[in-house]
């Protein structure tokens, strides 16, 4: 295989301009987008900006398949309101192989789709199926695409393995989304032929911090160390930070974040840098990881390693008793660490000063008590600021040797994480702001508050529960803090915090910089983690411009985009352009490409691990089938309510008609459903006994059914009690509705227990058959 070439900034803009069609706009009932095809058969055109959703039909889904780029026209709306699309041209068909299991029916050979919104089964041709065998997971290459009238064919080119095979779930997830799983040979060469030590001649022009006591703190399972940190205390004017610069001195600290210098290794254009581009982050399993570099420098020369001499890019800054840094600079060096801490050894040590840990690292004890102490200020400043800090619980999967899940538990935050949270944080300001300062363009990590309509969801949400606050007609990020805090204690919690995020926007890359709302900064970009994020490394060879009085010429290598991805930068430029037919600066429209793609690709990347949990967690589940556990509803949905087991922190569905016999409507301003007759109420923080009844390995899902008590007509539930959380306790009126309600259940079933005849007739046998023939969603929808 040729090795990939580079395009030049002039021809990634040309390339651009020409898929993108600038200067000859098409009709305003026309566009270019993506298929997303659904598992009933029907679909939808996805596009950022004007149109966000247009449906495909069935008939229309027949020539297509998910993944394809296409231009469609609105041609009508459905009978619920949404715009119908047909597809009047197919632009690029998806280059992915289709990940499935290999099928023969009735002699025929089909590969059926392990991704669901294929929604087609694609046949074999005799010979076709190479030395796969039936049951086998297999990727297959289209030979010709799907027609109206025929399903697609195609060959399988690569077999994976069987379903049962140890790592088989991380196989289908990097093929399955289109991760660069493997490295070219070129690119891997080019590795091996760098040194494996530093040279006299990369020390030149840099700093020597080889005898400051940086250590990098990381979890027990790191493998990449890619920043170090080290704090002393400071003395002088600069500390007392920009907002008190009128101030006496005051004390405060200098803190010092080295972050490996990958730029001097992977440089513009050459295969490395390809390969870097391509992947734009390093992928996460469990047990696993797909790096965005090859190991030979994510975990060799790059690596800051204990006691090896390491070259590193590094913030220095001198922070304030307020949390407020005063100054910094940037400069390259080289560092030296001193050792490799885990998170949970630095904990022990903050926590007691005189234990068995602090002796083992006695030297360093005073300066983790230093970066201990800057932590307290900068989480102080953080509360100035009004960032958003929603809790929530992340678990964390443990495998055997095998592959399978042994547990899953929750995964701790302490003051550790914390400290290097915000240690990393103070540098990634500085690094955009030294780069707006500077003028030069740049990948921002930008967050966006709530879209208006977005806004006016969460104040009706906020409303209809009865929460005390809510935001105002241009929110700020300490409005969505107040009410977190407001409502840390109450039962749905979960479920308020999960609104606050889903009203805001997701953070993505872009060389337009918007501020980051979240976090409360005006300008926010991300510096510290170059191994495995490609913005970063390229904030890197900005700020070392900057720093050399020289611009940074980006070209995009190789600007392997979709068309959507094309059309969506184009799109950008051309609106912050003011005029459609302005042209857009070749720097700008690549810079603007790489934002999408990273933007993209982290997207990808979010959504193989996934994919990934969800499998392991299906298996995990799969035998423990039939077993009682209690749990607590997490959400709640037209289609019923998802579970959350407490000691598994495994989600299912109890789907609707699990519910009673009986109409259950969907409150979508308070988020749960209420039972007609009943007035029995499932939302967040409801307390449930549940059974495992299904699950679906193919389709990710498990699904659970309510345990009842002994008679068998009410579930066993229970609501916390005020002193719990401040939830309302059941009423003796609610009681009285569901001893009601019982007794009609067991009127019915003895009506129904004389002839079919009748218990049709029946109320409830009828509501309950109306609920059953609701087809049910293919998933949870966030």
């Amino acid at each position: 295989m040729a090795p990939k070439a580079p395009l030049d900034a002039g021809a990634a803009a040309s390339s651009l301009d020409t898929a993108a069609g600038l200067g000859a706009r098409p009709p305003d009932d026309e566009f270019v987008g993506v298929v997303e095809g659904h598992r009933d058969g029907h679909g939808f055109v996805r596009r950022e900006g004007e149109w966000a959703t247009v449906f495909l039909p069935p008939q229309e889904m027949r020539s297509v398949l998910h993944g394809d780029t296409v231009r469609v026209r609105v041609v009508r709306q459905d009978r619920r309101g949404r715009p119908e699309g047909r597809v009047l041209d197919i632009l690029d068909r998806r280059k992915v192989p289709v990940i499935g299991r290999l099928l023969q029916e009735n002699g025929v050979w089909v590969v059926a789709p392990e991704d669901r919104r294929y929604g087609q089964d694609i046949l074999v041709p005799r010979g076709g199926n190479g030395p796969a065998r039936a049951g086998q997971v297999v990727a297959v290459e289209l030979i010709e695409p799907p027609s109206l009238h025929a399903q697609p064919l195609g060959r399988v080119v690569e077999v994976l393995g069987d379903i049962d095979d140890p790592g088989i779930e991380i196989e289908i997830a990097v093929r399955k989304y289109g991760v660069p799983h493997r490295f070219e040979e070129p690119a891997l060469a080019q590795a091996q032929a760098l040194p494996e030590a530093i040279r006299a001649v990369d020390r030149r022009q840099r700093v020597d911090l080889r005898d400051v006591p940086l250590v990098t703190i990381d979890g027990e399972d790191a493998r990449d160390f890619d920043d170090a940190v080290y704090c002393e205390p400071f003395e002088g004017p600069a500390a007392a930070g920009r907002a008190r610069k009128a101030e006496a001195a005051r004390a405060g600290w200098r803190l010092v974040v080295a972050i490996a210098d990958v730029s001097h290794y992977v440089k513009p254009g050459t295969l490395l840098d390809v390969e870097a581009y391509e992947r734009a982050t390093s992928v996460y399993f469990p047990r696993r990881v797909i790096p965005m570099l090859p190991e030979r420098l994510s975990n060799g020369l790059c690596s800051l390693n204990p006691e090896e001499d390491r070259l590193a890019m590094v913030c220095d800054m001198v922070i304030g008793a307020d949390g407020e840094v005063g100054s910094y600079q940037f400069y390259a060096a080289v560092m030296r660490s001193q050792a490799r801490l885990t998170y949970e050894e630095v904990a022990a040590i903050l926590a007691n000063t005189r234990g068995p840990e602090a002796a083992r690292r006695a030297p360093l004890v005073p300066h983790l008590l230093h970066l201990h102490e800057v932590f307290r200020a900068l989480l102080q400043a953080r509360g100035r600021r009004g960032a958003v800090d929603l809790e929530t619980t992340e678990t964390q999967i443990v495998c055997d040797e095998s592959g399978r899940i042994e547990r899953i538990v929750p995964r701790i935050r302490n003051d550790a994480h914390r400290l290097i949270e915000e240690a990393m944080l103070a540098a990634n300001v500085c690094a955009a702001d030294f780069i707006r300062q500077g003028g030069h363009d740049a990948l921002f990590r930008v967050h966006e508050g709530p879209t208006p309509e977005k806004r006016v969801t969460l104040q009706n949400y906020l409303r209809a529960l009865g929460v005390g606050l809510s935001v105002s007609e241009e929110p700020a990020p300490g409005e969505f803090q107040a009410i977190a805090h407001a409502t840390s204690a109450r039962p749905d919690a979960a479920q308020i915090h999960q609104m606050l995020l889903r009203s805001m926007q997701q953070a993505i890359y872009t060389p337009i910089n918007s501020g980051h709302f979240g976090l409360a900064y005006p300008a926010y970009a991300h510096f510290t983690s170059p191994i495995r994020r490609y913005p970063d490394l390229l904030v890197h060879r900005v700020i070392k411009a900057l720093l050399g009085g020289r611009r940074y010429r980006f070209a995009p290598t190789p600007l392997k985009l979709a068309p959507m991805v094309r059309a969506r930068a184009s799109g950008a430029g051309q609106a912050d352009a003011g005029e459609a037919s302005s042209p857009v600066p070749a720097q700008a429209m690549a810079w603007r490409a790489a934002g999408a793609h990273a933007s993209a690709c982290e997207r990808r990347a979010d959504e193989a691990s996934r994919d990934v949990e969800a499998w392991l967690k299906c298996r995990f589940m799969r035998d423990r089938l039939g077993e009682e556990f209690p749990g607590t509803v997490t959400t709640a949905a037209p289609f019923g309510v998802f579970v959350t087991l407490d000691a598994l922190f495994v989600e299912g569905l109890v789907h609707v008609t699990e519910l009673g016999g009986e109409y259950f409507r969907f409150d979508e301003l308070r988020q749960e459903l209420r039972g007609e007759r009943s007035g029995m109420r499932y939302g967040a923080g409801t307390r449930l006994q549940v059974q495992v009844s299904r699950v679906d390995l193919d389709a990710r899902k498990i699904d659970f059914r309510l345990v009842r008590d002994g008679d068998g007509q009410r579930p066993s539930i229970r609501r916390r009690t005020a002193v719990e959380a401040d939830a309302v306790p059941v009423s003796l009126e609610d009681r009285l509705k569901h001893v009601e309600a019982a007794d009609r259940a067991a009127k019915s079933r003895r009506r129904a227990a004389e002839g079919a005849g009748k218990a049709r007739k029946a109320g409830t046998g009828g509501r309950a058959t109306k609920v059953g023939r609701s087809r049910r969603p293919a998933g949870r929808r966030r």
